[in-house]
């Protein structure tokens, strides 16, 4: 799946350039081409080497928390979640910590530190699949919850906001919630009907009934707050969290007396080796996604769904905001860039300005994830991992402009 979607990517992004230089007359489009194909090979290696630190640091740490037996007791806390979403993982194997704690890290929108804990989690799932060139049916409902999983706060969505000019930057809080929990609830579902998962018994739905209870309270509480305690309060707790948790690891191993610094050593040492093997996996992912970029076949996409919506006499202004849709799953700074361009462009306070602050956060960067997580325990055969995680990419950008509709239309 993978192979094919990769040859699609350049062979179709090669076509339409062909097609723009003879019927446009546009002879600079291949050496455009070019250049952004060369950028971001070595931009690549720039992420790659960049994430060294980060990865020494994480992994260090998580060795510590495995030794210390923390990873054992959260396994052990989240177990009753995995045994239905990943039962061929073993109960309290500490692949089901690294999970969590990558989870945690990405709903208080920590994305530096649940890279790492996400490489992590999936070479613990690795140690349990039996055909190592094959992704396993955990690691595939793994990488979809990271595609997916919800943000409880999107500080940089409003951050961006902000610094555009907006009058309330966290007024699409509520909307990003609710986008990202439809994507995350029809991740689940996809990978959950191909492998045959019994959501629907009665333990199950109690499990996710409960989870998805928490959740309403806290949205629910956290509408009584301003913009400006919400921005303080995500900001608190997200800090507060992070350092408590690498000095409850450190504390509760110098209370074992463990030998930590040995152990972090032991651990950083992966995070190199890591971030030096995932660097040909993400350079082919990323060389595709710059080609079809600059070959200008995204912008002939949006205007071929505007001219549709139009032809149904739909109202198009969505399609303003679609570029950073279509882009987060490819491309997080390019997404990123996107929507600031259409906040710059039609106000951050606009439709279009709003909408693309919701897409930016509901989604994730499947093909980024897909690249980097794969790539740093040598899978090749991805099976049903990519098209499980663009079901939730849709649902996440569908229900973004539906709920957008719904606020603020």
């Amino acid at each position: 799946m993978l192979n094919r979607i990769w040859l699609a990517f350049i062979l179709s992004a090669f076509v339409y350039a062909c097609g723009g230089a003879i019927f446009n007359q546009d002879a600079d489009i291949f050496g455009r081409m070019v250049e952004a194909i060369f950028d971001m090979a070595k931009l690549s290696v720039d992420i790659s080497l960049g994430l060294i630190g980060l990865l020494a640091f994480w992994l260090g740490l998580s060795k510590i928390a495995e030794k210390a037996g923390l990873i054992d007791k959260l396994a052990h806390f989240m177990s009753p979640v995995f045994r239905v979403l990943m039962p061929s993982i073993p109960t309290n194997s500490p692949a089901q910590g690294h999970i969590s704690m990558n989870l945690a890290a990405n709903m208080l929108g920590l994305d530096n530190a649940a890279t790492p804990l996400g490489l992590k989690a999936m070479q613990s799932l690795q140690q349990h699949n039996t055909q190592k060139d094959s992704a396993s049916d955990a690691q595939i409902m793994f990488l979809v919850l990271n595609t997916s999983s919800v943000t409880i706060f999107p500080v940089t969505v409003f951050m961006y906001r902000a610094q555009a000019g907006a009058a309330m930057p966290t007024d699409v809080f509520v909307p990003i919630l609710l986008a990202t929990l439809a994507s995350t609830l029809a991740g689940i579902i996809a990978v959950a009907t191909v492998q045959k998962l019994p959501l629907f018994k009665l333990k199950p739905l109690v499990i996710f009934a409960s989870c998805f209870a928490l959740a309403a309270a806290a949205i629910s509480y956290m509408l009584t707050l301003s913009a400006t305690q919400l921005a303080e309060m995500s900001s608190f707790w997200a800090n507060f969290l992070l350092l408590s948790f690498i000095c409850l690891v450190l504390a509760v191993a110098g209370y074992k007396k463990l030998a930590a610094y040995d152990y972090f050593v032991e651990g950083a040492k992966e995070g190199f080796s890591v971030a030096v093997q995932i660097i040909p996996y993400l350079v082919a992912m990323l060389v595709a996604i710059a080609a079809v970029r600059a070959s200008g076949m995204l912008d002939g996409i949006l205007s071929a769904v505007r001219w549709l919506v139009q032809l149904f006499n739909g109202d198009s202004q969505f399609v303003e905001a679609l570029p950073t849709g279509l882009l987060k799953p490819l491309s997080g700074s390019g997404a990123r860039a996107m929507m600031v361009e259409t906040m710059n462009t039609h106000g951050a306070d606009s439709f279009a300005g709003r909408l693309a602050s919701v897409m930016q956060g509901s989604t994730e960067t499947t093909f980024y994830v897909l690249a980097v997580y794969f790539g740093s325990v040598g899978i090749k055969y991805t099976r049903h991992a990519i098209s499980c995680g663009l079901i939730a990419d849709m649902a996440g950008i569908s229900s973004a402009i539906l709920v957008c509709y719904w606020f603020f239309a």
